[in-house]
């Protein structure tokens, strides 16, 4: 059976017409801010303090985006006899927005926790080499970084809170001592 002439234009004008009736969903962008969920993905922030330049972000991320340098400095015995120790100081760490494809890897991979997901979305630039966000920019955004979410009432305690309590009691315990015998 041959389709009767102007059929798809009746069709197209009823779904125009069923929607011309509905309300509309489109969120004014910049007037009306959009209500993200509370753990959600924009950009990664570094904690600077926790970064050891140990490059594992650096190498296992797919796209080469994360720059990274650094110079050593030595550093003085901890105790009198003992050796200089050397460690890494970071001068530049760096991503590239333009390439970085959110993947999410280089916050995994790092054992020190310097990486971390910020909810922040807003950092659009006319020009795509302003992408690459230097330190500053990184260390700006890990503020906006919600807390992580409570551990479970039932959960076990983590063994490092564990061990720093234990620790801190026996100090406690050590400098309460000779305080009771002086008296």
């Amino acid at each position: 059976m041959a389709p009767i002439p102007g059929s798809g234009l009746a069709k197209g004008l009823a779904v125009t017409l069923r929607t011309m009736t509905k309300k509309t969903v489109t969120e004014q962008y910049p007037d009306a801010l959009p209500e993200l969920p509370p753990r959600t993905r924009g950009v990664i922030g570094l904690f600077e303090e926790n970064c050891t330049v140990c490059m594992l972000c650096a190498r296992e991320c797919p796209d080469w985006c994360i720059y990274i340098d650094s110079h050593k400095e030595t550093v003085p015995p901890a105790a009198p006899g003992g050796r200089e120790r050397s460690r890494n100081v970071l001068d530049r760490f760096a991503i590239d927005f333009s390439l970085c494809m959110y993947c999410g890897i280089c916050i995994e991979v790092c054992p020190f926790d310097a990486l971390f997901w910020s909810p922040e979305f807003e950092y659009a630039e006319t020009d795509i080499r302003e992408l690459t966000h230097e330190r500053d920019k990184l260390r700006e955004w890990m503020w906006t970084v919600p807390a992580p979410p409570a551990l479970d009432p039932g959960a076990e305690e983590p063994k490092e809170i564990a061990a720093a309590r234990k620790t801190a009691e026996k100090l406690a315990a050590a400098q309460a001592e000779p305080q009771e015998g002086e008296s």
